[in-house]
């Protein structure tokens, strides 16, 4: 009878894995920090790049120069994600994460481009990198609030959806109500697709004024709805507020696990509370 072979555990990461992660994806250190702070300032300087490229003429001396700039700021940043996916014990779980997604489409462009002229404009995307600056100078606090700030909006989901309800409402009613008083004096009310949109831009008090109410119960229907909307920006401010002073702050670390890629652990955790691995 054979013996049955024990199911071998997960392989510990080597020891440069493990610095090369504390560097990367943690800013609880020096080399963390420096490498944040670079990383910070290559992306600036990138997204400035593809912004002046557009303002060059084409087959210019600075043209050339932000032609050679971009590639040099692509080949830095893929070979950052090719370390990123080194560093971590699950490369396939980073690749698919929000980083993951954005840290390869800063980088794409580029080299489609060279088949697709014109595509290296969406390298202002690079830009979403920029929310790693949260972690760059060590704001442990902000992320306790960046973290409690969305648990608040889950919360509240019930009742923002509800707030919607009625504001999807009153746009409707005051929108088709302005068809019925305005649409035969104002060619800008002349459906109700065009009525709900003044409706919204009105009860947002944004106001573009391409489209005015004429006759005298149109204007006191605008300012009904103006009011209404003044009163009502308050609210989802206040339903959100109160979810976050009801939620308990934790003081929290930059510390990424590098088996789940999560964040968000306490001080002085050893262990990672979402997939209890050694941080």
């Amino acid at each position: 009878m054979s013996e049955k072979v024990p199911r071998s555990s997960p392989v510990e990461p080597v020891w440069w894995r493990i610095k090369l992660h504390e560097i990367i994806f943690e800013a609880d250190t020096r080399m963390g920090r420096m490498f944040d702070v670079l990383l910070i300032l290559g992306i600036l300087s990138s997204v400035f790049v593809v912004m002046m490229e557009t303002v060059v003429e084409s087959g210019g001396l600075w043209h050339n120069v932000f032609w050679i700039s971009e590639w040099g700021f692509t080949i830095i940043f893929t070979i950052e994600y090719i370390l990123r996916l080194i560093s971590v014990h699950r490369p396939s779980k980073y690749a698919r994460s929000f980083f993951g997604i954005i840290d390869l489409v800063s980088v794409l462009p580029t080299y489609v481009s060279a088949f697709l002229p014109g595509v290296q404009s969406l390298l202002v995307l690079r830009v979403f990198r920029l929310l790693r600056i949260f972690r760059l100078f060590k704001l442990a606090r902000h992320l306790s609030e960046a973290q409690t700030l969305r648990k608040a909006i889950w919360q509240a989901r019930a009742k923002i959806t509800v707030f919607l309800c009625v504001v999807l409402n009153i746009i409707m009613v005051l929108g088709t109500a302005m068809y019925l008083v305005e649409h035969d004096h104002n060619p800008g009310f002349g459906s109700i697709p065009q009525s709900l949109y003044w409706a919204i831009i009105t009860m947002s008090t944004v106001g573009y004024g391409d489209v005015v109410p004429v006759t005298v119960m149109g204007k006191l229907l605008a300012s009904m709805l103006i009011v209404i909307g003044y009163s009502m920006i308050i609210i989802p401010t206040g339903i959100v507020s109160a979810e976050m002073v009801a939620a308990p702050l934790r003081p929290i670390t930059t510390q990424a696990c590098p088996y789940c890629m999560r964040e968000g652990h306490d001080q002085d955790a050893s262990f990672c509370k979402y997939c209890g691995k050694t941080l």
